[in-house]
């Protein structure tokens, strides 16, 4: 399988196959691949979560401009996407519910940058108890932030969809294929795949999603970083509880400098009930079955505790949230405990179907704190997306030709044409509207 590549995408989720998308468009005379393990793309994080789309009311516009930037245009992008392709995209909104007058405070600094990240009153508001039982009545709250401009989808889908048209723009997709080793060979990359076969590539992109730590160690970058993992679990409603609310719900978090977050109440594309996610630790970041975290338990534990991860794992409030995270995994009744808080009407013993589990991995630094945002680090033959958590699903679009643009603008992979037509968008407008 030798081949010489002047680009390689490590990473087939919905990040990695947006760049290859508009990549696609871009160099119609170059060889670019990406890389992905999975038998399919969006095979892990990207096609295992809530599938909705979200308006940019949870992201600091001072310190997460970039995300919040992304998800507001991403929201746009995937509607006109969708519409063209006839892909599923409901635009059916979200309600975040506080418990007390703590809460609400949350619930008006969320309203606020949701504002300054370009919401306006028809996309957002913040209602008291009483005027959202009008709307929802089986919520129980002290007050609740009314997102409109939220929608649900079927990310799997949409990556699949893009995939298709990176490849009938000459894209080369390696499925079933694991990076097992990467040296520079001159001046290029030697990439083994699957221990056995090797292709060439001048420049790499990591965007391995919950292996892009590992990637980017590999070749002796962001070695002061170290991630953890946590499967997030999900519990399938019944029928009868389809109709109990119009729109997803979800509540404030009571510790957001930690990846724990309550679970909340899902409506799905399909018009489908869930319950989740939770934040269970687990050692890899395809630890769904006790098989997978007991091989990896010794590497992972010695590698935590050789990093700043060690801080964190010994920190006592981690501990205790951790272990209020296992116990939400073993009982469903402590799991679905937190979401009967606010839909007092759901019974436990009516839900007895676990749905599919995902995993998502976050970055800590080495001075043991969680980072709070996505990292990028450009060496001199490639570029590393660290990180990339929520809303990474909603910005991936504009967050790609972002990233594409950055490296062209500093001479690492120049394009051929940056006035491309990329589908229903020319690629420089996006970047315009990104990078403003």
């Amino acid at each position: 399988m030798a081949h010489n590549f002047d680009l390689v995408i490590i990473g087939g989720g919905i990040l990695g196959t947006s760049l290859s998308y508009f990549l696609s468009f871009l160099n119609k005379s170059k060889q670019i691949a990406v890389i992905e393990q999975a038998p399919r793309v969006a095979f892990h994080t990207s096609g295992r979560n809530t599938g909705k789309v979200h308006a940019p009311y949870l992201y600091n516009p001072e310190k997460k401009k970039m995300f919040a930037k992304a998800a507001f245009y991403g929201y746009e992008m995937w509607k006109t996407y969708s519409k063209i392709k006839d892909l599923p995209f409901k635009e059916d909104g979200v309600i975040e519910v506080s418990h007390d007058k703590k809460g609400t405070k949350v619930l008006e600094k969320y309203l606020k940058w949701g504002e300054q990240n370009g919401l306006n009153e028809k996309d957002i508001e913040l209602l008291p108890q009483a005027e959202l039982k009008k709307i929802e009545p089986e919520i129980k709250c002290h007050s609740a932030l009314f997102v409109h401009r939220d929608a649900s989808t079927d990310y799997s889908i949409l990556t699949k969809s893009l995939m298709k048209d990176s490849k009938q723009n000459g894209i080369k997709f390696l499925l079933d294929t694991k990076v097992t080793d990467i040296k520079k060979q001159n001046d290029k990359w030697k990439i083994i795949l699957n221990h056995e076969h090797e292709i060439f590539a001048k420049f790499i992109i990591n965007a391995a999603g919950g292996e892009s730590i590992d990637i980017a160690h590999s070749v002796n970058v962001a070695r002061n970083l170290t991630d953890v993992h946590f499967r997030g679990e999900y519990w399938k409603a019944p029928k009868e509880y389809y109709n109990l609310t119009k729109t997803s719900v979800y509540s404030v978090p009571d510790f957001p400098d930690y990846p724990f977050l309550d679970p909340h109440w899902i409506i799905r594309v399909d018009g489908k009930c869930e319950i989740g996610p939770n934040a269970v630790p687990v050692f890899s970041p395809y630890g769904y079955k006790r098989s997978e975290n007991l091989k990896e338990f010794v590497p992972k534990m010695l590698e935590m505790l050789g990093s700043g991860a060690r801080k964190a794992i010994f920190d006592k409030q981690f501990q205790e949230l951790a272990v209020n995270e296992i116990q939400s995994s073993m009982s469903k009744t402590v799991m679905i405990d937190r979401v009967r808080s606010f839909l007092p009407k759901i019974e436990p013993h009516k839900i007895t179907e676990k749905g599919t589990a995902g995993i998502r991995s976050s970055v800590i630094n080495d001075k043991g704190k969680f980072e709070p945002d996505v990292i990028l680090i450009d060496d001199e033959m490639s570029f590393h997306i660290l990180n990339y958590n929520s809303p990474g699903a909603t910005g991936a679009l504009p967050f790609a030709a972002d990233i594409i643009h950055k490296l062209d603008k500093k001479g690492y992979f120049t394009n051929e044409n940056f006035d491309a037509k990329c589908g229903p968008w020319k690629f420089n407008e996006i970047v315009e509207k990104i990078s403003n």
